[in-house]
């Protein structure tokens, strides 16, 4: 493998709403070198299934309880939409990136699996995730899909946990405070 080829990177960002994610992209743009114009940065944002009730017709709590069409479709249009927002808000950050390709996805699924599997599928060489900083009582009881994946994961993965209250935080978090869902 030639020393260029082997200097092409592929890596994959997991954002969502939340402010952990959002600075665990801007962290790693400033933080890992993106120089070759072969690199690859994946932006993917998974939403998580729609809790649809089961409903048994012999069942008379539920009987007659369905979603409507219209219902569904609106549910699904809001969840398009909150990832476009998610989407835009990332690439943003991206903006000033030089000679790096940037893709976006959006997957539907369990988050856990979906990074996962999305990592292999994509054969990327690490994987950027943020995380919340749960304890480990909230962890037992919440999961936490950070852990999964490092647990899960066949390539390397950075956690990046967003400071409690920092100058660095609030500068990161500025970056992007006008993009609010």
């Amino acid at each position: 493998m030639s020393a260029e080829a082997k200097n092409e990177r592929r890596v994959l960002v997991a954002v969502d709403e939340g402010d952990e994610s959002m600075y665990a992209l801007s962290w790693s743009l400033e933080n890992l070198a993106f120089g070759n114009s072969k690199d690859t940065l994946i932006l993917l944002y998974v939403k998580p299934p729609h809790a649809t009730p089961k409903i048994q017709e012999d069942d008379p709590e539920t009987a007659g309880h369905l979603i409507s069409s219209d219902i569904s479709a609106a549910i699904e249009r809001y969840s398009r939409e909150v990832a476009n927002c998610v989407l835009q808000k990332a690439k943003k950050l991206c903006k000033d990136l030089q000679h790096v390709k940037v893709e976006t996805r959006v997957e539907n699924g369990d988050p856990r699996e979906v990074i996962c599997e999305m990592s292999e599928k994509l054969n990327v060489d690490v994987l950027v995730m943020g995380t919340h900083g749960y304890g480990a009582v909230q962890r037992a009881f919440l999961g936490s899909v950070s852990n999964y994946c490092s647990q899960n994961v066949k390539c390397p993965v950075l956690i990046v946990k967003k400071p409690k209250s920092s100058s660095a935080a609030a500068d990161a978090a500025d970056k992007y405070a006008d993009f609010v869902l």
